[in-house]
């Protein structure tokens, strides 16, 4: 039941559609196809990364201030609480929104890592919608260098590459407190992260790598929007 709902709502539509960017906008290069697709997808879900985003980046602002007003109401909790819960209110964030918007992308990424593992057979093209014309052959060689049906190294050094890149982005550069354990964790994945994205991708079809280095390319492009955005946060607050 499950299964079948979710291949109704998000395997089936995006197999669809990513045939229908191969049959038109890409010129049947899959490698192109999957680029539009996971632009148009990200751009879709672009308020809600972006807002995502925004919210940890401010959290990071904001520590210093919760970690004071924890130290200086240490013996009233629940004025610790209160205190703590007007921070939050003040600055507009949700230190649990995260894990819902994770929790609306993760069917939408997992339906995609579908797509891309399934590949394009006989077997899975019988799910094409009636209006959508069934290719007689997907050309998966991209540049005429790397064949996405097959795991190249390019694409994982590359994919690894961009990890790294926004993770050292998704870091503040001022205000940091490097004695701070969650900042230490933050640090550290920016180093894990890169690494388990090569060592899971080495023993994956390159199509998802590319799909890979797209989101982390978008990702890295939004990141840049907000750390400008943000800049000057913590001297607006303190200003106010």
């Amino acid at each position: 039941m499950i299964s079948e709902i979710y291949n109704q709502i998000l395997y089936i539509p995006l197999l669809n559609a990513l045939i229908y960017i191969y049959n038109t906008i890409s010129l049947e290069s899959l490698g192109f196809a999957v680029i539009i697709l996971t632009i148009i997808i990200r751009i879709i879900l672009f308020p809600l990364f972006h807002k995502m985003t925004k919210n940890q980046m401010v959290l990071q602002k904001i520590q210093p201030l919760i970690k004071a007003t924890t130290e200086k109401h240490k013996d009233n909790k629940e004025e610790q609480v209160k205190k703590i819960l007007e921070i939050y209110k003040t600055n507009k964030v949700n230190p649990f929104s995260s894990i819902g918007f994770l929790l609306i992308q993760i069917p939408i990424l997992l339906a995609l890592f579908h797509v891309f593992v399934k590949g394009f057979t006989d077997e899975t093209l019988v799910n094409l919608y009636s209006f959508i014309y069934k290719p007689d052959q997907i050309h998966s060689i991209f540049l005429n260098l790397i064949n996405l049906e097959k795991m190249s190294i390019i694409i994982v050094v590359l994919a690894a590459f961009s990890q790294y890149m926004q993770g050292q982005l998704s870091l503040l550069k001022n205000d940091v407190n490097k004695n701070d354990p969650a900042q230490k964790i933050g640090r550290q994945m920016i180093y894990i992260a890169p690494a388990l994205t090569f060592f899971i991708l080495l023993g994956l079809p390159s199509v998802i790598g590319l799909y890979w280095i797209t989101t982390s390319v978008f990702s890295i492009g939004q990141q840049i929007i907000i750390n400008h955005s943000l800049k000057n946060y913590g001297k607006d607050q303190a200003n106010n």
